[in-house]
C-alpha cells in the first residue's frame, strides 16, 4: 500500500535522479547576483503569483533535461565566472539537483545564489521541499519571499522585486557586493536567433 505524504510542499517533479528539469540557461549575467555567473531557471512551480516574469516555468511538465554532470561542466568553461545563481520556476522544489550542482562548483571556487518564494522560515521549517536543508547549505546568498504586485520595487537601490522579499547574506563575504538592482535588465541573443531578457525584474521570451 502506497502511503501519501502529509507534506504539502513535497516535491511534485518527477525529475530523474541526476537531471534537473530546466526552463532555461545563460553563461554569463551579471544582472542576477554579484559578479558574472551563469544562470539557470528551473522548471516548475505552483506559487502562480501575479505579475510573474516567468509564467511559462509553472509547469512541472518535462520541458528540458539535463545532466547536473554537464550544466556543472557548462558553468565551469567559462573562467569569467564567479559563480551560478538558481531562480526559476521555484529552485526549491528540486532542491536535491541543485544541491549536488552547488556542491560541484563550489569544489571549484564559484558562489552559489539562489531566488525563492519560499520564506527562510518555511524552508527551515519540518514542512519545506525535499532537500531544502540541503540546498540552504551550500548557499552564500538566498533571495526569499514571493512576489507581490502590489508591493513592487523597480529601483535602481534594490536587489529585490518586492518590499515583502529579503537578502539573506550567509556567506559574509559578500556584504558589500549586493549591487545589482531590480531594474536591471540583461538581453541575450542566441545563435538560433532566439531571446532571453533577464534581470531579477527580468522575464524570459
Amino acid at each position: 500500500m502506497q502511503i501519501k505524504s502529509t507534506n504539502p510542499y513535497s516535491s511534485p517533479a518527477n525529475v530523474p535522479s541526476g537531471y534537473l528539469n530546466i526552463m532555461g540557461y545563460v553563461d554569463e549575467s551579471e544582472v542576477n547576483g554579484p559578479g558574472s555567473r551563469a544562470v539557470i531557471w528551473v522548471q516548475g512551480c505552483k506559487r502562480e503569483c501575479g505579475g510573474c516574469f516567468n509564467p511559462e516555468s509553472w509547469s512541472f511538465e518535462i520541458n528540458q533535461l539535463e545532466s547536473i554532470d554537464s550544466l556543472a561542466q557548462k558553468i565551469l568553461s567559462k573562467p569569467g565566472n564567479t559563480g551560478v545563481t538558481f531562480s526559476g520556476g521555484e529552485p526549491f522544489w528540486q532542491a536535491p539537483g541543485l544541491a549536488s550542482l552547488a556542491r560541484k562548483v563550489k569544489a571549484s571556487g564559484l558562489n552559489v545564489m539562489a531566488f525563492t518564494g519560499f520564506t527562510l522560515e518555511k524552508l527551515q521549517s519540518e514542512q519545506a521541499p525535499a532537500g531544502a536543508k540541503e540546498l540552504l547549505e551550500q548557499l552564500d546568498i538566498l533571495i526569499d519571499g514571493p512576489f507581490i504586485e502590489s508591493l513592487a520595487i523597480n529601483s535602481p537601490n534594490s536587489p529585490v522585486s518586492s518590499s515583502n522579499q529579503h537578502v539573506r547574506i550567509f556567506n559574509p563575504d559578500f556584504e558589500d557586493k549586493i549591487t545589482w538592482a531590480s531594474d536591471q535588465i540583461e538581453i541575450h541573443v542566441f545563435k538560433d536567433g532566439s531571446r532571453l531578457v533577464t534581470g531579477y525584474r527580468g522575464w524570459m521570451e
